[in-house]
């Protein structure tokens, strides 16, 4: 059966019948949806009967949380599909009743095919049944006019205990959650509820996160998204989304969920955000000290070396190292067997140490720092250019050009600076190029070419792929001091002057990061390295 973009799964067993069924029956779903996954909780639902089936009203219990955490928890098994725990119909114990359930709740995916774990007595997809579905879910949410409807018929194993979510007690430090250990206890619902985080890549942990605190909130749920400062000791932060993408991703998961409510969406800018200033807040999720609500923070069931135990949005940003971020460009001036990658990082990166591995890997490295000193030389191409530029008085007695004199007289000075850059730097990219069809005579297939200044030069124009290898400036810095043996002042000086980690990374394919211990680094290289073969061959 063909794939569909976006579904919606009705799920009508009891409670505790379902848990339990849970992998099976996301298993079954993910083999049918390709990309959203929306999740529809009824149960009891009959779609055997003759009377039309409506939705109802779902009381909010200890037991409804755990099977959305065991939902997500179950859907890290299947990273291709976005799943969405749907809440129009469930809800919490309050004073105010809950809004009727008469209209239909449009979707940002329309579902193409609407999933149910109802079956028959025979086994078989009886039409009836299936039109009683596909009713069921029209006067439920707006779905495409050509949807389709399948009863699923998952493989249960009653023996199989693997199912339960695997998940692990959130610790704060604060005081103990108020949720009820009784598992049919009602929630108590709150008119004003505040959660808060860096949602960068939207996982199911923050799902399941967002998803308690709208199922508290009754009113209005104010979501605190981190920005500027406390982004600066994120691991990898030049990975992260801006802000902008994640409220967008954000604004569509939560409204998608339980549009009933109305959110704001703010600048987490400290750590106290809108609980210290908003009086009429009666309950943080995961946060401080009004009604706080704990929940389960969701394992990493695919836990590598360095990664937390946990769903993070850092072990994700760590998988996205080495990985393609964006389409290398088409270079038809290059010779077409030949692929080039232009390597660059800021002072202390690590780069020297992941061109050693590229090069121990079979690529020809082009190093644009001996290029540098070629032209310079007596008989190089610049060699002429510069002294008719910066005087005769920079000539050393040997006839070479005295770099320290040059560099002093360029530094701190803009216009000295771009007038040297004007003559050394095209006479670079030649130099490069004439490289670059040199190793092709000589049957090299991927040639790397080691620049520091790659992007400031313009060179990337002559390569396929920009790979740029970070680490936090801060480390960086002692780098500096240790390998050059100067003065903090001096190596701050040097890091200012060059284009930063983030601009270097919004204009590069391929990020990888020396940070953790050289066999990460080998390895992620080697991940990087095995990925462009696969893009070379299918091309």
């Amino acid at each position: 059966m063909s794939a569909f973009r976006s579904g919606l799964l009705v799920l009508t067993s009891p409670l505790a019948a379902l848990t339990p069924r849970l992998a099976p029956i996301l298993t079954s779903a993910a083999r049918l949806v390709e990309q959203t996954l929306y999740v529809h909780l009824q149960p009891g639902l009959s779609l055997g009967g003759p009377a039309q089936p409506h939705s109802s009203h779902v009381q909010a219990t200890v037991e409804i949380i755990n099977l959305i955490t065991g939902l997500y928890a179950g859907a890290d098994a299947h990273r291709h599909l976005d799943i969405r725990v749907l809440l129009t119909n469930i809800c919490t114990k309050s004073p105010t009743p809950p809004p009727s359930l008469g209209s239909v709740q449009n979707l940002a995916h329309p579902p193409e095919v609407v999933l149910t774990d109802f079956q028959t007595l025979d086994g078989g997809q009886y039409n009836p049944v299936k039109q009683q579905l596909e009713r069921y879910a029209t006067s439920c949410y707006s779905c495409c006019p050509q949807l389709v409807s399948v009863l699923l018929y998952p493989e249960y194993n009653p023996g199989d205990t693997s199912t339960e979510p695997s998940v692990a007690p959130y610790s704060s430090g604060f005081s103990t959650s108020p949720v009820p250990k009784s598992p049919m206890h009602p929630l108590q619902g709150y008119n004003h509820v505040a959660v808060g985080g860096t949602f960068d890549h939207l996982h199911n942990a923050h799902k399941l996160l967002l998803t308690v605190s709208c199922l508290l909130a009754q009113k209005r749920l104010v979501v605190g998204v981190a920005d500027k400062d406390l982004l600066e000791n994120k691991v990898l932060r030049e990975l992260l989304q801006p802000y902008t993408d994640r409220v967008r991703h954000l604004s569509e998961f939560l409204v998608d969920m339980k549009p009933s409510l109305a959110f704001d969406i703010v600048p987490l800018l400290d750590h106290y955000g809108p609980a210290g200033t908003d009086p009429s807040l009666e309950c943080l999720v995961g946060l401080g000290e009004l009604a706080l609500h704990q929940i389960l923070l969701l394992k990493n069931p695919d836990q590598k070396e360095n990664e937390e135990d946990k769903v993070s949005s850092s072990s994700f940003r760590q998988r996205l190292l080495g990985t393609l971020l964006r389409p290398p460009y088409k270079r038809p001036d290059l010779p077409s067997h030949v692929y080039v990658v232009g390597l660059t990082g800021i002072s202390g990166s690590g780069k020297t140490s992941v061109a050693l591995l590229l090069q121990d890997l079979g690529a020809k490295i082009i190093d644009s720092d001996k290029l540098g000193h070629q032209a310079y030389a007596p008989d190089g191409l610049a060699y002429q250019a510069v002294i008719k530029a910066f005087g005769t008085d920079i000539v050393s007695e040997d006839g070479t050009i005295n770099r320290k004199i040059l560099g002093s007289r360029v530094f701190g000075d803009k216009k000295q600076l771009k007038n040297l850059s004007d003559i050394v730097w095209p006479i670079i990219e030649q130099m490069g190029r004439e490289e670059i069809i040199k190793a092709a005579a000589e049957g090299k297939t991927i040639c790397v070419i080691d620049a520091a200044l790659l992007l400031e030069a313009g060179w990337n124009n002559m390569v396929h792929e920009v790979w740029t290898v970070i680490v936090p400036e801060t480390e960086a810095l002692q780098r500096i001091i240790k390998r050059d043996n100067v003065s903090e002042a001096m190596a701050l000086s040097r890091l200012q002057n060059q284009m930063n980690n983030q601009h270097r990374v919004d204009q590069s394919h391929v990020v990888l990061s020396t940070l953790w211990e050289p066999h990460i680094t080998r390895k992620q290289v080697e991940k990087a390295w095995t990925l462009l073969l696969e893009r070379i061959k299918s091309q």
